[in-house]
């Protein structure tokens, strides 16, 4: 009986849904913020516009800044902490046979059953530091080109993000009612947002739409508040 070849599917791409997350999410509330604190000021559209688009334009640079620099301490991290793996290997065999041995005894092995593989990992230096490094301190070793895809992916959600609560002032000329429209199309992208981040990482789409729905709603009303307050005292 011809037997149907087993697929594993596991979702791998969770670095790159963290950089649109963080981009998306913040492009989302915060351009919405000033538009809604601007909208107190300034009755005409345009000018809540060019501030918005100001701002995400250094908002979308900022951000993305910050992940090609977080991504490059990764990096830095990683190969400092390999260099000092190699040299406890070579330098403190005994140290890290021991050290092998608990990550072994960890998932149940004795010492007994867990010294033939330790000697065979000692033959090949390389996979020796490779598994000290991925089950012992938990890294992996970074993508070469992790640090500028983190950065053009936060910039570019951060400016999709920013161009939601825009639009009404692109079409609405009068600030307050492009406002109203400004809360509802964010409130929708929010949810749309949640519904599609849900489905590829695996959550129920549903329950993610609302989460992203509350959590960006929650954060999007704390800086309106704010916002509307700076604005309102300085009218």
């Amino acid at each position: 009986m011809p037997q149907t070849p087993h697929v594993e599917k596991h979702f791998t791409s969770t670095e790159l849904v963290r950089d649109i997350v963080i981009g998306m999410s913040d492009g989302l509330t915060v351009p919405f913020a000033l538009a809604a604190g601007l909208t107190g000021v300034v009755a005409a559209s345009h000018l809540v516009i060019t501030a918005g688009l100001a701002e995400v334009a250094a908002g979308s640079i900022a951000m993305g800044l910050g992940g090609y620099l977080a991504a490059r301490g990764d990096a830095e991290h990683y190969v400092s902490e390999r260099a000092r793996e190699k040299y406890e290997v070579e330098h403190l065999p005994e140290v890290e046979a021991r050290e092998v041995s608990e990550v072994f005894e960890s998932y149940g092995l004795t010492a007994e059953e867990s010294a033939p593989i330790v000697a065979a990992l000692q033959k090949r230096p390389e996979a020796y530091i490779d598994f000290m490094m991925r089950f012992e301190l938990g890294l992996e070793e970074p993508d070469p080109k992790r640090s500028l895809t983190s950065a053009m992916t936060i910039a570019g959600a951060y400016i999709a993000g920013g161009a939601i609560p825009l639009s009404p002032y692109f079409i609405v000329p009068h600030a307050q009612t492009a406002l109203i429209w400004s809360a509802v199309v964010t409130l929708i992208a929010l949810a749309v947002f949640g519904g599609v981040k849900g489905r590829a990482t695996g959550a129920p789409a549903l329950r993610s739409a609302m989460q992203t729905v509350v959590i960006g709603g929650l954060a999007a009303g704390a800086a309106f508040l704010i916002a509307r307050a700076f604005s309102g005292g300085h009218s």
